[in-house]
């Protein structure tokens, strides 16, 4: 289970939407209150809509023992940023390790490697779901089996994998 933290990028899914904020699932111990003003701009007549099941890229401000964690759109300054729903692609769920590992410096070889050779967007969140999204889906097949695979090899290993997945839709 994932553990909120302040200042983690965490991938919710909104589940329901009150009045003043959306409830969202973040895989915590509690699901999290995202404000409705805690977006770019954010003001009670420019309050956003979200239909249950929208994927969000979001920031946890407020992690307490006890109480539901807090989210924002925006970063310490109040830009939007990369932050906010995530249209189309997919989402996978992958452990917080394989997160943690995917969102490490230098960058993780499996990402550098698929990088260099195809055109994806990728949003990973600490609490362990990964958003991809491309042109082709076949290139989103191709990024998440490859992230999913990657979790227990080395940098070589991780490195010669892309490259055969590679040779094979070439």
């Amino acid at each position: 289970m994932y553990v909120p933290c302040v200042g983690d990028n965490v991938l919710g899914i909104v589940l329901d939407s009150k009045a003043d904020n959306f409830l969202v699932d973040i895989k915590g111990p509690a699901l999290a209150f995202l404000p409705v003003l805690a977006f770019e701009g954010g003001t009670r007549r420019n309050i956003p809509k979200f239909e249950v099941g929208t994927l969000l890229y979001v920031r946890v401000v407020k992690a307490n023992v006890g109480m539901n964690p807090e989210l924002s759109c925006t970063d310490a300054t109040g830009k939007a940023e990369e932050y906010g729903p995530l249209k189309d692609g997919y989402m996978f769920e992958s452990s917080t390790g394989l997160a943690r590992m995917l969102l490490s410096s230098p960058t993780c070889p499996v990402l550098e490697a698929l990088g260099k050779k195809l055109p994806f967007e990728i949003a990973i969140g600490f609490n362990g779901r990964v958003w991809v999204n491309a042109e082709a889906p076949s290139t989103v097949i191709l990024v998440s089996n490859a992230i999913m695979n990657s979790e227990s090899l080395s940098a070589v290993q991780q490195k010669i994998m892309v490259e055969k997945l590679l040779q094979r839709v070439q």
